[in-house]
């Protein structure tokens, strides 16, 4: 009997794609947070505002996102995931490397949004090529690699980067070195997905694209309601994932604010990556001999827990438990969602479903960061002072876990869904392209 391949040349391309995306996601949950604080403080804004505005800005790219997702995954299942993956993967590069220019801390926001939507965007397509990019059998073991080496791939730039930031007292050349270094980083791992991707599940191209996709669009919420695991996956899916995205976007910004020691803080996010690296790895592992639906369970969990534990976090030494926690669950919540859903929907439909997917996903980001963002101007206002607004900033963020955990264990006794041909679809399947490009 033949031994399985590690990977195919298709599934490597797919992984490395989070490599280098991964490198912007933790440079923009590390030094940029730290960064833009420094920028708007020279321009009188306090640290706990320059919190909220910053969360205000992360709330208004999921909102964008989440409303061009849909349209634009149905586009993408008319052959078109290769276009617009490369479309947005290059609008989130360049926005990176525009953000080396020296500019007003409004301008900042608003290229760095930029830069975050076009990343986004991206994900969207990347999540769907999922299906064609190998079997249904090896899901779970791919989309945890994705994360794996994306967590373990993007702590090369980031070191690089964190030491010339270091060393140079966070110059401002060093950190226009370190927006190039990303963007460069990002670029390289992006092309050969790019240029290489096949899409073999796809829809017929009608002769007006963007009307039926809007017809569709309307069409796959009354599938949505007759497919009541993946309709109640993805309710559960928008409160805990809510939770995962805004501590990633703001726990540089909250420790910052406590005032934990920038070398410490970074050092103790690159360990969160790390340990992040195994752990994706093994949740993928694990679903050979224990049920995704309890894995993801037991993540949500974990989840919960951290969320509870950062609202008491006043020592150097609870942050540093904090990354932790969050390296061991992050990969696996994440990689599992993507994979358990991809089961739950038709493959050749897959990009108007992701998009849909990335509505409760990024749409849950919003509600997130707008309540730590909100609380926080709240709490102010009433006279509290910095430490205790961020503090009680994660409150309404931590039980949205438990909203999120009781639908999943609901949505996960729910029958698997039977899916037929649909009419017209191509579905030459991963088997056909796995030994070639």
């Amino acid at each position: 009997m033949q031994k399985e391949r590690r990977f195919t040349p298709f599934e490597l391309k797919w992984i490395l794609y989070d490599v280098g995306n991964s490198a912007f996601v933790l440079l923009a949950s590390t030094i940029l947070p730290i960064y833009f604080e420094a920028v708007a403080g020279a321009a009188g804004i306090s640290d706990a505002q320059s919190t909220a505005y910053w969360g205000y800005t992360a709330s208004a790219v999921t909102i964008v996102t989440a409303l061009i997702s849909p349209i634009l995954g149905t586009l993408a299942d008319f052959k078109g995931k290769k276009a617009l993956f490369l479309i947005f993967s290059l609008l989130g590069i360049v926005g990176c490397l525009f953000l080396a220019v020296p500019m007003h801390w409004l301008i900042f926001l608003f290229v760095y949004g930029i830069a975050k939507v076009g990343l986004s965007s991206s994900l969207v397509f990347y999540d769907s090529m999922l299906p064609d990019v190998t079997s249904e059998e090896r899901l779970h073991k791919i989309s945890s690699h994705g994360y794996a080496w994306g967590y373990i791939g993007s702590c090369i730039p980031f070191i690089v980067c964190l030491a010339i930031v270091l060393f140079s007292d966070m110059s401002s050349l060093s950190l226009i070195l370190a927006f190039i270094i990303t963007g460069v980083w990002w670029f390289a791992f992006t092309m050969p997905l790019a240029k290489s991707y096949r899409q073999t599940h796809f829809l017929p191209r009608p002769e007006k694209p963007f009307k039926s996709a809007f017809k569709r669009l309307g069409q796959l919420f009354g599938e949505l309601r007759k497919n009541k695991k993946a309709f109640l996956f993805l309710l559960a899916f928008f409160f805990y994932i809510d939770g995962v995205y805004t501590i990633i976007d703001m726990a540089t910004k909250f420790g910052s604010a406590l005032g934990l020691e920038m070398p410490s803080l970074l050092i103790a996010l690159l360990v969160t990556q790390i340990v992040a690296f195994p752990s994706a790895i093994a949740f993928g592992v694990l679903t050979k001999k224990v049920s995704d639906a309890k894995l993801i369970a037991v993540c949500i969990a974990a989840y919960t827990f951290v969320g509870f534990f950062a609202v008491f976090l006043y020592h150097e030494w609870q942050f540093w438990v904090l990354a932790v926690m969050v390296g061991l669950f992050q990969g696996g919540i994440q990689a599992l969602s993507r994979s358990y859903f991809a089961k739950l929907v038709p493959a050749e439909k897959s990009g108007e479903y992701f998009g849909v997917f990335d509505i409760f996903g990024k749409g849950a980001a919003f509600l997130g960061t707008l309540l730590f963002g909100v609380t926080t101007d709240i709490a102010l206002a009433c006279g509290a002072g910095d430490g205790l607004a961020l503090h009680l900033s994660i409150l309404p963020v931590a039980t949205l876990f438990v909203v999120g955990f009781v639908l999943f264990l609901y949505a996960a006794k729910q029958p698997d869904p039977v899916f037929g041909d649909a009419d017209g679809a191509n579905s030459a399947g991963p088997a056909d392209f796995a030994d070639g490009d």
